[in-house]
């Protein structure tokens, strides 16, 4: 931040509403930043622009850039490479599928719903995909993490809203930052 200042610049933050609802980030880390730009947009949606940007694109080195970066598991790469050269630390399988974490996000702020209604609609929405154990599992660390993470959000910079959902303590979302998942599980 002191070389944007420096230039009259500013830092851009590339966290996302997925990562900001886990608590996903490194606090006064890459948690903080001037502007948010993606504060908005779960996870899973950033992929399928990605998708369709790398479909619609003409340019062949962009497009194969943008399909790199969707088949790249997503990590925060803060370990070094494995022996092999590839990606040591993956995400998914630290906290679990973004697909389901957004699911469950969406589902708790947008429709209010409660840990139980949102198990049975992922049950039915994840048929053969996911069996109850494993979706029970995740909306655990969903619930637990979401909670427990809060301060993380009560610091969050600015960001545009782009969906109908947003975290941001200024404006749609206020949440004590000592509060906790038991009552929930």
């Amino acid at each position: 931040m002191d070389i944007a200042n420096m230039e009259h610049g500013m830092v851009l933050g590339t966290g996302d509403l997925s990562e900001l609802a886990l608590g996903w980030a490194t606090y006064n880390g890459d948690q903080m930043s001037m502007y948010g730009l993606n504060a908005s947009l779960p996870k899973t949606l950033i992929q399928v622009l990605l998708r369709w940007m790398a479909q619609v694109c003409q340019d062949d080195a962009i497009r194969e850039i943008l399909l790199d970066v969707v088949a790249t598991p997503i990590s925060p790469e803060l370990l070094p490479s494995s022996e092999e050269g590839g990606i040591a630390q993956h995400t998914e399988k630290l906290v679990g599928p973004y697909e389901l974490h957004d699911f469950f996000l969406y589902h708790f702020i947008q429709n209010g719903y409660s840990p139980a209604k949102i198990l049975f609609a992922a049950e039915k929405a994840f048929d053969g995909r996911y069996d109850r154990a494993t979706i029970l599992r995740w909306m655990r660390v969903f619930f637990q993490r979401f909670f427990s993470q809060q301060f993380k959000r009560s610091a969050m910079p600015d960001g545009p809203k782009v969906g109908i959902i947003s975290l941001s303590p200024r404006g749609d979302w206020r949440m004590p930052s000592d509060a906790t998942a038991s009552l929930w599980l």
